[in-house]
């Protein structure tokens, strides 16, 4: 079901905005639910592949951290939410 959603979701068959559709992404396809702070890291990310930068630095809100910082890079994000859905084709 998760990538069928996030599939639907991306593709705008629900008519959602960006925010949206990722917030149902973070709290129904994954368990436990990701905070709705991380919806615009998610959305930043996303911004980065499409500029081709992967390893661009992603601002995370607190008390969240990767790998003990507060910053990850857009990769790291893009595959530990499964963005997929919504990158570039070429990317997938």
């Amino acid at each position: 079901m998760g990538s069928n959603l996030a599939t639907e979701l991306a593709d705008g068959l629900l008519d959602l905005d960006l925010e949206t559709q990722i917030g149902i992404h973070l709290s129904g396809n994954h368990y436990p639910p990701v905070p709705r702070s991380m919806v615009q890291p998610c959305i930043d990310a996303i911004d980065a592949y499409y500029d081709e930068d992967y390893q661009r630095l992603i601002d995370l809100p607190a008390p969240i951290t990767w790998r003990g910082e507060t910053q990850a890079p857009a990769s790291a994000i893009v595959d530990g939410h499964h963005l997929d859905a919504w990158l570039p084709e070429s990317e997938y």
